[in-house]
């Protein structure tokens, strides 16, 4: 029999004439080879929202699969010979071709309508509902929704069959099942909320909530839909109130609507908000929009008020009318899947609101790109609550066609089309997602031709679209650029970039490494990945970076050596990068992802169970992404002791407001005592930048010493110092 329903999943009033249903918790799981016919026995459970490596007792081999992008890759560094080049997608090594998951539930009495939400699996799902197929839906990082009303039992119970593929290969080679060069495990599952949701008639489908600023409005659209026999007549209603409180401060007049049996009709108001207080990362204040159908249905729909764009004369960002440069990380999640310590940590609340509030306000992060893998809802909906600023990325990153020429994807463009469009409907009330990533790293003219242009004006808020290394897809969308400095010492065996090099490097030169054929007039410009020297957990270098290691280090590095010399580059790159001000993003590459023997890249956890980062990185990176950024333009290893010296450092403001202090240039001790130093006042306006120079002598005493550069504000509230460092050698 079917595993009871656990007594935690009661039902969730959304409003007085819709009921939600959760259905997380413990289900059965069994599997197949076949997709047709549903195991008879289901004797493992796993956790829903969850994986399917978390089953119990566990599947053999349960995410063995071989990506074609991975071998392609392996193959190009000669670990693999030329004939393990694969067919897309890849090749499967499991017994097995299905997962079967079911469970239990009742439905409240009074009602006539009943839907099923699987908010993600992967790899694609089909649904049966007490023994009747309710139909199939590829999409492995998209809401799948199912209508129940046909099959369902409204006096008892009701039993509920969702099978997912057991990897990717169960899906067709042009359909988007997610593609990373650097991904081993490939793991199965439910890994997002699961719910029914009853109403009566008529449904409310979607709503988008598309604020603007000048003046505070929002224009709300609905699709209504009648899934009765019979015609339905029916008043909509919307009124916005405070998330926190209840408060109202607006609403729309009614209207009156006639629906056909099986007819849909979307309507848009714009309703006044002239009392709105603006979401932001300083105040990410939030409302919702209470819909109605009269005695129907009603749902509510949060939102913030805020406006993002992009602007390719100024190459920055604005958030509500004023420039906004981003700082932050990256996400890998679906990498931290392959992770041994991943378990159910990525559906624990404390554990996501520590690593998406708690220590990004510490490293004085305000963004995050969600690379290679959607992350769960929640994640999202904490993210807005915490203001964060979200570049959301499809699971698309396929390189160029001519480095991989025998298997190149021929993607379904009419199904990147349909995904990419509930892609965006489940995302678009976030105010936290500010740009659209349709890919990553990838050049092919089917996103920027037929995808991006499909799918735009389906928000109505109109925010930016990033085309991985395409050109962009409207004039005034952003590009990405990664400069990897290192990567070349990588694949020639040879060290050809010293951090010194730095002082000379110019806007151009940047931008040339970091994009390879990007069309390099587009603004503004993202630097969201750079570094090139990833360490696992343990010390040990990546498969990306042992040589390099080696190269700079050599072979006898302690681990505590190379975090030191990571710390060090990292926030030495972005101080660089910052103080140009020709980026309008500067993201760290990688804050979340796997670490084990033979991974490519690492995040900077000394232990990922309790967030605990490696303690060298948190203490550089904190300072390297203040809003007062500090970068103090010498990296030579070595001076002269006793010597003159000039030295230019920039200042940056993030800040709307001005800030004025001292800046402190100084040669001090390895123990940080101070051995010579100058000093002056120093100005800047609302998000400014400015070069001063400073005219220290070097001390007479010979070996190791540190050069600091640290700016503190005069204000109260802005005198907490930001210390930009730079390790020398001081020789005769």
């Amino acid at each position: 029999m079917p595993v009871p329903l656990p007594e935690t999943r009661a039902p969730a009033a959304d409003t007085a004439h819709r009921l939600t249903l959760f259905l997380d918790g413990r289900w059965e799981v069994a599997e197949s080879i076949s997709a047709a016919e549903p195991p008879a026995e289901f004797p493992h459970f796993a956790p829903v929202p969850g994986l399917v490596n978390r089953a119990q007792p566990p599947f053999a081999g349960v995410d063995e699969f071989e990506s074609c992008e991975l071998n392609d890759s392996r193959i190009s560094r000669g670990e693999l010979p030329e004939s393990e080049r694969i067919a897309p997608p890849g090749r499967s090594r499991q017994p097995r071709n299905y997962f079967w998951y079911r469970t239990t539930f009742r439905a409240p009495p009074g009602k006539s309508a009943a839907w099923l939400t699987i908010n993600k699996a992967q790899f694609g799902t089909a649904v049966w509902l007490n023994g009747r197929a309710l139909g199939e839906e590829p999409g492995c990082f998209t809401a799948n929704r199912f209508a129940l009303a046909s099959a369902i039992d409204w006096l008892g119970e009701n039993v509920l069959l969702i099978r997912i593929g057991a990897h990717p290969g169960v899906l067709p080679a042009g359909f988007p099942t997610g593609t990373d060069f650097e991904k081993f495990r490939w793991t199965p599952g439910i890994y997002d909320r699961v719910s029914v949701a009853f109403s009566d008639n008529p449904v409310i489908v979607s709503v988008q909530a598309a604020p603007r600023i000048a003046p505070p409005a929002v224009v709300v659209q609905a699709k209504i839909a009648n899934h009765s026999a019979a015609v339905c007549t029916t008043t909509v209603t919307h009124r916005v109130a405070e998330w926190l409180g209840g408060t109202a401060i607006g609403e729309s007049d009614s209207i009156e609507l006639t629906l056909a049996p099986g007819e849909e009709k979307l309507i848009t108001r714009t309703i006044a908000l002239p009392e709105a207080r603006l979401w932001s990362p300083a105040d990410p204040f939030l409302y919702v929009i209470e819909s109605s159908t009269g005695g129907g249905d009603a749902v509510r729909t949060r939102f913030g008020v805020r406006e993002f764009r992009s602007d390719a004369k100024t190459g920055r960002f604005y958030l509500n009318g004023e420039p906004c440069h981003l700082r932050g990380s990256n996400i890998a999640l679906h990498r931290f899947f392959e992770d041994s310590l991943c378990g159910e940590l990525p559906w624990t609340e404390a554990w996501v609101r520590k690593l998406l509030v708690e220590i990004p306000r510490q490293l004085h992060w305000n963004a995050f790109r969600f690379t290679i893998g959607p992350v769960p809802e929640r994640w999202l909906e904490i993210a807005d609550e915490a203001g964060l600023l979200v570049q959301n990325e499809f699971f698309m990153w396929t390189g160029h066609p001519k480095w991989r020429p025998r298997y190149a994807r021929n993607w379904d463009a009419a199904e990147l089309i349909r995904q990419y469009s509930a892609w965006i409907r489940d995302c678009w009330n976030h105010p936290c997602v500010v740009i659209w990533d349709a890919c990553n790293e990838t050049f092919d003219p089917v996103f920027g031709e037929r995808v991006i242009p499909a799918v735009r004006g389906l928000d109505l808020s109109n925010r930016p679209w990033e085309n991985g290394y395409n050109a962009p897809a409207a004039p005034d969308d952003p590009a990405e650029i990664h400069p990897y400095f290192y990567a070349s010492s990588f694949w020639e065996k040879r060290l050809q970039f010293e951090l010194a090099e730095l002082e000379k490097k110019t806007f151009e030169q940047v931008v040339a490494l970091g994009s390879a054929e990007l069309n390099h007039g587009a603004s503004p410009l993202i630097i969201n990945e750079y570094g090139w020297l990833w360490i696992n957990r343990d010390g040990t270098p990546t498969a990306l970076t042992d040589r390099l290691f080696n190269l700079l280090l050599g072979p006898d590095a302690s681990a505590r050596d190379r975090f030191a010399l990571y710390a060090y580059v990292i926030a030495a790159e972005t101080e660089f990068f910052r103080a140009s001000r020709r980026y309008a993003g500067v993201l760290h590459f990688v804050y979340l992802t796997c670490s084990f023997p033979g991974a490519f890249t690492s995040d900077p956890f000394r232990d990922v169970r309790t967030l605990e980062l490696e303690p060298t990185f948190a203490d550089y990176a904190a300072e390297a992404f203040k809003p007062l950024g500090v970068c103090l333009n010498f990296f030579q290893p070595k001076l002269s002791a006793g010597s003159e010296n000039v030295f230019k450092v920039t200042l940056v403001n993030d800040d709307a407001r001005a800030v004025a202090g001292r800046l402190v240039v100084a040669f001090e001790t390895e123990q940080g005592n101070v051995l010579t130093a100058a000093e002056r006042d120093f100005h800047l306006d609302a998000f400014d930048r400015a070069t001063l120079e400073l005219a220290v002598k070097a001390p007479d005493s010979i070996g190791r010493h540190m050069l600091t550069a640290t700016a503190r504000g005069d204000a109260p509230d802005r005198n907490t110092p930001t210390r930009c460092r730079r390790k020398l050698e001081l020789v005769p």
